[in-house]
């Protein structure tokens, strides 16, 4: 019993340091710049088309992008706190999923459509709104498509606000039972399965847009004059989250090897698998284990790196630990050196760190396993955005769920063999 309250405690600690992470983003937003300069970029942000890539530091400046980050953490966490959610692995990964890309895509306007869709769906379905918050908040990878639909299209003020709005209700309404029948193509070793379920929606929201006129084009608008302060916020995050964790249980982290005994493949709760304190640890060792990554590959720190590194972590919670995502950082950079891609580049960059949704497949069937992978999403989703035209946010999932698909049959079939 003592252990079972020690860890809905340890869950719920959980829900207080995302509220602590996002008044620091509200407060070094306004120690970095004006009210009046913050709120201007805010407005930027909004509605700016908001597609892929759409760095909002470099849109409206840090102090709004921290700031729009901030209220994104705080809006979510109350919602999380208001429905009596628990914060498990999945919840963690949702929050600080929503959290790092409110830096290139979600924003105060464009994720309630889709929120008020999904509850529209749990009416209809008579459950309860709370057992389906979590997918909606992963279904916000859809978010620019109301702001797309918004203001970047020719259409008229008034009735491009209300056609994304609607759209975006639709998107909510049908996500949940789309991404049921999503998971059943990867088997769970895609962890973004809502990222595979946004590219096939976003997919054919694009075709039918393009079909009257609307044409969606991906973008590349990026920041790099804060790379160094960024950096060094991330690394103060992620080394306290690996103090907290061993202040939190320090006797349960001799263990903490066994969390390399899991393959990450969906459902793998580390909270409740290995303790909330080796959890917090192993999400702290995941973050500076991409900044790492990010420094050897000669990058930049910016609005879409921090969205990677952040959403890592975030999974570190339900799924990634070193010995499943080295391999596939190892495939795409060997990828990266070989094919036409440059390796120091925010898009390659980004797709060795989203493309860590492919790690239960190196978790599986090992180190050779998980190098083929990377290499293979690699080459994947470099290509595949242009189907969707940016409005997925997790592109990587898409192309994930791709490559799960297919490999991970031809894999059993030498697994078998052996």
């Amino acid at each position: 019993m003592k252990n079972r309250i020690k860890m809905f405690n340890g869950m719920q600690s959980s829900l207080w340091i995302i509220i602590f992470l996002s008044l620091s983003f509200i407060i070094l937003a306004f120690i970095l710049e004006s009210p009046r300069v913050i709120i201007n970029g805010l407005y930027k942000i909004i509605i700016v088309p908001d597609i892929l890539l759409t760095d909002y530091i470099a849109v409206g400046g840090i102090g709004a992008a921290f700031f729009n980050v901030g209220l994104m953490g705080l809006i979510n966490s109350f919602l999380l706190y208001k429905f009596k959610i628990h914060m498990d692995g999945l919840a963690i990964a949702a929050a600080y999923t929503v959290m790092g890309f409110s830096f290139i895509g979600k924003n105060i306007f464009n994720f309630w459509p889709i929120y008020f869709g999904g509850y529209i769906y749990s009416r209809f379905e008579k459950i309860e709104y709370r057992k389906i918050f979590l997918i909606m908040m992963f279904a916000t990878t859809l978010s620019p498509v109301v702001s797309e639909i918004a203001f970047g299209t020719h259409l008229s003020r008034y009735i491009g606000i209300f056609t994304g709005i609607l759209i975006g209700i639709i998107i909510g309404l049908i996500i949940v039972p789309l991404s049921a029948q999503m998971m059943r193509f990867h088997d769970g070793f895609n962890l973004y399965n809502i990222g595979f379920t946004g590219g096939v929606l976003g997919t054919l929201i694009t075709s039918i847009l393009r079909s009257f006129g609307l044409i969606i084009e991906t973008q590349n608008v990026l920041s790099n004059e804060y790379s160094m302060f960024l950096c060094i916020i991330l690394v103060i995050v992620f080394i306290l989250l690996i103090i907290l964790g061993y202040r939190f249980d320090p006797k349960k982290l001799k263990g903490y090897k066994k969390i390399f005994q899991y393959s990450g493949r969906t459902v793998t709760d580390f909270v409740h698998l290995v303790g909330y304190g080796a959890t917090l640890v192993n999400m702290g060792i995941m973050g500076l284990i991409c900044i790492i990554f990010v420094i050897i590959s000669g990058g930049t720190f910016n609005g879409p790196i921090l969205a990677g590194i952040l959403t890592v972590v975030g999974f570190s919670a339900f799924g990634k630990h070193p010995k499943n995502v080295i391999p596939i950082f190892i495939g795409i950079m060997l990828a990266s050196g070989i094919t036409i891609w440059d390796r120091s580049s925010t898009l390659v960059i980004i797709a060795g760190l989203f493309g860590t949704t492919l790690a239960p497949v190196a978790g599986k069937y090992g180190l050779i396993a998980g190098i083929i992978t990377g290499g293979l999403h690699f080459a994947t989703v470099m290509n595949v955005g242009m189907v969707h035209g940016g409005i997925n946010l997790y592109n990587n999932g898409f192309a994930g769920g791709i490559v799960a698909g297919i490999i991970v049959p031809v894999l059993n079939i030498f697994k078998e063999g052996e």
